[in-house]
Order: structure tokens, then C-alpha cells, then sequence
């Protein structure tokens, strides 16, 4: 499975958006949970400023918008192996004025010096683009690492194995044929989410992964066909 950096590359990151909201129905709704859940589990209604950590924030900083609408005293780190996917997200952050409350890191969690804490932390489609559950493991860890015990985190992702749902599969097909795709793009589309990702069998091993991180309490609050999301805390 290629890195993340040479995976989302230009052509992947000027396609991101459209697709993204194709891929995941609901793409506004999950992100717009997960900012709620986020702001009661910090401090709904404060005024305090608090950090988040955004990992995998590339292409549209959609959690990053929705957090900011609601926390307008938070600030945001933005980190993302992929430059051309951060610029992206920090054009749009830009022109929604709101790239003087980010910090743009293009790397991984671990290139943060390891003593920097947040009170927060999203990590929203990028688990099933690890590979292997050693991966997965080591980049929840490192996050766990930089919250401290309470803090809430994020978790969203595709989160069954592909072939074990056939009939889920057909319908992420059928969705891409609603959006206009012809038989060939519906099929290139199925051989790269086949071949590219490689999400936890089942939503019990996305939660065994959390808790092995560090995590728990985990509360599902959004699901659509293979994607899951979760709010747990940092024990």
C-alpha cells in the first residue's frame, strides 16, 4: 500500500472534494456531529482557547470549518503527509479567513515535538488508508500521546472489510452511478477503494484498537454503509 503522501497526490487531491461527498453520504452531517460532540465534550459555550489536532486534515479542513463556527476562540494544527492536499485545505481555510487560527504541518503526528499537548483531536477517513493493524495502532498511539487523560478524539473511517458486506458494496456502487458515473468509472472506482484501503475487519476492531491506544468510552454517533464514527476519551 503506497504512503499517503504519494496516494493522495495532485490529481487525488483535485478530485478529493466532489468525491469525498460521494464516497460518504452524509459528508456535511459527519463532519458537522463530530464538531458538536467535540465543543460538549471540551466546552460548550466557553470562551477559553483550546487546540485541536486535526490529523489527516487535507483537501477540505471540513472539520476544521465546522469547529470553527462554533468555537470562534479554538485554533487549529493541520497536519497532513500530502503538501498538495494541505494547500488545498489551506486555500480554502484562507478564503474563509480562517488560516490565522491554523497551523499548517505537512508531516505526520510523530515530526510534533513529542511534549506538545492538545485538548482535542480528529482523526476522520484516514485510519483505513493504514496499513495493517500495527499501523493503525501506532498512529492512534501517537495521539493518544499528545492528549491528555479526558481529552476527547474523533474517530471516523471505513470500518468493516470490504468483502464481508457485498451487498453494502454494490450500494457504494449504486451511489456513484446516482452521481453520474459510467460502468467504467464505477468499476475504476470499486478496484481503487478495493485495492487502496484497508480498513479494520469490523467496528469491534476499531474499538479493540482504541482501547489498545489508550482510548475509551468510545460512543458511536454516525454511520453510512462502511463508515463509522466515534467520540471516545483519552483514559
Amino acid at each position: 500500500m503506497p504512503d499517503a503522501a504519494a496516494k493522495f497526490d495532485a490529481e487525488r487531491a483535485a478530485e478529493y472534494e466532489r468525491q469525498s461527498r460521494i464516497a460518504l453520504a452524509g459528508y456535511e452531517a459527519c463532519h458537522e456531529l463530530a464538531a458538536c460532540l467535540l465543543s460538549a465534550a471540551v466546552e460548550p459555550g466557553g470562551t477559553a482557547p483550546r487546540t485541536v489536532l486535526v490529523v489527516g486534515a487535507g483537501g477540505t479542513a471540513q472539520e476544521i470549518q465546522c469547529l470553527a463556527r462554533l468555537q470562534p476562540h479554538w485554533r487549529f494544527t493541520a497536519v497532513d503527509p500530502s503538501p498538495q492536499m494541505l494547500d488545498q485545505a489551506m486555500d480554502r481555510l484562507r478564503s474563509l479567513g480562517l488560516a490565522d487560527r491554523t497551523e499548517a504541518v505537512c508531516g505526520t503526528v510523530q515530526d510534533l515535538a513529542p511534549a506538545r499537548t492538545f485538548d482535542a483531536a480528529t482523526l476522520i477517513g484516514v485510519l483505513h488508508h493504514q496499513g495493517g493493524d500495527a499501523a493503525k495502532h501506532a498512529l492512534l498511539r501517537t495521539i493518544a500521546e499528545r492528549l491528555p487523560a479526558g481529552a476527547p478524539l474523533v474517530l471516523a473511517g471505513n470500518s468493516h472489510a470490504y468483502a464481508s458486506r457485498p451487498l453494502l458494496l454494490k450500494a457504494w456502487a449504486e451511489r456513484w452511478r446516482m452521481a453520474g458515473a459510467g460502468p467504467d468509472e464505477v468499476q475504476a472506482k470499486l478496484a481503487k477503494i478495493l485495492q487502496g484501503a484497508d480498513p479494520p475487519a469490523t467496528e469491534a476492531a476499531s474499538l479493540q484498537l482504541l482501547e489498545a491506544a489508550g482510548f475509551m468510552r468510545a460512543e458511536r454517533f454516525f454511520s453510512s454503509l462502511f463508515w463509522t464514527a466515534w467520540i471516545a476519551l483519552r483514559a
